[in-house]
């Protein structure tokens, strides 16, 4: 099984807001493979959904807790399915990289994102794969990314905000398809 979750803060207040992009990932992911309705887990606090990618069990999460409580929400479900890490894919707004980039990395440090954070701490491991979207606007890094990360996308970036989406979607289908290597390769640039 693997287990892909998309990470943003719960609540209708954020839904639009920069750090929910991985949230808004994994929403139009399981729209286009044709996945149930994410459905609330009070057990692991959690939308969760259950599809196939192939032969590949997959796992579709979105965290009900706010970003910097992520782990703990990723130390449960990696408890309850039995998973190793290195089949847990974490999709994340970088404030590091450019609005409409994508990056697929493993086994590297959170880079100061609270949410991947808190999973490396819950797991005592930074032995998973990440699909980090960039969100930085034209001028670069704000000066408080704090309070910028919950504010929400321009209307002149929503167009550029599907897009990579839609990019991001195809690069996780790359990499339960063809492996995270092809992927990284094809979508890494």
């Amino acid at each position: 099984m693997i287990l892909i979750v998309g990470l943003g803060n719960p609540g209708k207040k954020y839904k639009k807001t920069r750090h929910n992009i991985g949230s808004r990932v994994l929403d139009e992911f399981q729209k286009e493979n044709s996945f149930p309705f994410l459905k609330f887990s009070q057990k692991l606090n959690s939308l969760i959904s259950e599809g196939k990618i192939g032969r590949k069990k997959i796992l579709l999460v979105k965290p009900q807790t706010f970003m910097n409580k992520s782990g703990q929400v990723v130390k449960a479900l990696t408890t309850h399915y039995p998973l190793k890490t290195t089949n847990l894919i974490v999709i994340h707004d970088d404030i590091d990289l450019s609005l409409g980039k994508i990056r697929i990395s493993k086994g590297r440090g959170s880079a100061g994102h609270k949410g991947v954070e808190s999973i490396i701490k819950e797991l005592r491991t930074k032995n998973f794969v990440r699909f980090r979207i960039g969100i930085q606007p034209k001028k670069g890094k704000p000066k408080n990314p704090e309070k910028f990360v919950l504010q929400k996308f321009f209307k002149t970036e929503e167009k550029i905000v599907k897009k990579i989406i839609k990019t991001t979607c195809d690069a996780l289908k790359t990499a339960l398809t063809e492996g995270i290597e092809k992927a990284m390769n094809k979508f890494n640039k």
